[in-house]
């Protein structure tokens, strides 16, 4: 099975009520969309939850090969080892990440444009409005 995953975080405020948005496409013509609030954060953890969020559902769909789009450069490069990770709230999302990547046959990351990414980021953004009480 194969997914593509575009994904984005939204944070209102750097931190701030945040979202995550994601759209899966699998192969056997499903299509998945996440929008979650995930509460008071900044918007590169926002980034890397979205990214978690799909990784999981794209596995528990049974995708082995596995295409991932972001606009965040930031999380695109951490990924890729041409950036290392020093912040010390984004080095367990890393690892948790890596460790889930590692369970595809194959995996690829590439940073694409924000209007290229428009249906994820709509979902990160009206998910940050849906705060939880």
């Amino acid at each position: 099975m194969k997914a593509k995953i575009y994904c984005d975080g939204a944070s209102r405020g750097n931190p701030g009520e945040a979202g995550i948005g994601c759209i899966i496409f699998l192969n056997d013509n499903r299509k998945i969309e996440i929008s979650e609030y995930i509460g008071k954060t900044t918007n590169n953890v926002a980034e890397y939850g979205a990214l978690i969020r799909g990784l999981e559902e794209a596995l528990k769909a049974g995708a082995e090969d596995v295409e991932i789009y972001s606009d965040s450069e930031l999380l695109v490069r951490q990924i890729t080892g041409i950036y290392k990770v020093k912040n010390k709230n984004l080095i367990p999302l890393y690892e948790r990440v890596k460790q889930m990547l590692s369970n595809l046959k194959s995996y690829k990351i590439t940073h694409i444009n924000r209007e290229h990414n428009s249906m994820a980021d709509k979902l990160a953004k009206e998910a940050s409005w849906k705060i939880k009480k």
